[in-house]
């Protein structure tokens, strides 16, 4: 019943003139007036930030600011995926076949890379979700060093996926607007790093030209909270013990360890 009621209440939410106009007033000059109450009330951490409050000139270029290169320390072993994001980890573990669990819900890798070939790469691997709140540093990076094999959007329209959206949504995560982009690493091995758009504001911004990237190079941006979902290979890394649910992370906070490397 809450899902159904939930569901109903989104649809309603979720319309395209809301979604447009609201995007519409992020982008003008009328919404920096909501800033200073914006990083009030979310705490957000200003001293990090290349450009100070009163330069921001809308709503939307405060979601997307920069920080200093330094604000974000990145892993530099090679054998260690890092976080692509600051957010929460909101679910971590093996991929059942090729299906994914996080909040209750059971997800289908085919559904979410929109790809039955690719989806089957990850038979039985790992995963990792990682939920980005309004509040959060917006800009994505890369989690390892790699080439880019692939790189396709799906999906066109978005709906919450924050954690009542996870859990009572109706698959957010697999039918959300969403960016996937696959990785090969320098060993051979693949990572799937898929960036999810979420309600209204249904924006995934690509920043980084060219075909390889390096760990903790930055990939692009999301114009609201968001959500990442990794997918790596099955008997190719181990998430690091220090790793458990609603865990904040940080870009370029180390998140899983290759098992080549703690067996050789």
């Amino acid at each position: 019943m809450r899902r159904q009621i939930y569901q109903s209440v989104i649809r309603l939410m979720n319309g395209r003139f809301l979604s447009s106009g609201l995007k519409r007033f992020t982008e003008s000059k009328a919404s920096r007036h909501l800033i200073p109450l914006y990083k009030k009330v979310l705490r957000v951490d200003m001293d990090e930030s290349v450009q100070s409050l009163h330069e921001f000139q809308t709503l939307q270029q405060f979601f997307v600011r920069k920080l200093y290169d330094d604000a974000r320390p990145i892993h530099n072993e090679v054998d260690v995926l890092v976080s692509p994001v600051d957010g929460v980890v909101e679910q971590f573990g093996v991929i059942k076949e090729t299906a994914i669990e996080v909040k209750g819900q059971t997800y289908s890798v085919e559904e979410l890379l929109d790809d039955e070939e690719l989806a089957q790469r990850y038979k039985n691997g790992r995963f990792m979700v990682l939920y980005l709140s309004p509040s959060d540093y917006h800009r994505i990076h890369a989690p390892t060093t790699g080439t880019i094999v692939t790189q396709y959007e799906r999906g066109a329209t978005s709906y919450p996926v924050n954690k009542w959206g996870l859990r009572f949504g109706k698959s957010p995560i697999s039918r959300n607007y969403r960016v996937i982009t696959e990785l090969a690493e320098h060993d051979g091995s693949r990572l799937a790093f898929v960036k999810v758009g979420a309600m209204w504001i249904n924006s995934i911004e690509l920043t980084h030209k060219g075909d390889t990237l390096n760990k903790g190079e930055e990939v692009g941006y999301f114009s609201f909270g968001s959500t990442v979902v990794l997918l790596v290979e099955k008997g190719t890394v181990q998430f690091l013990d220090e790793i458990r649910l609603q865990k904040s992370v940080r870009v370029g906070e180390a998140i899983a360890r290759k098992e080549s490397s703690e067996t050789s």
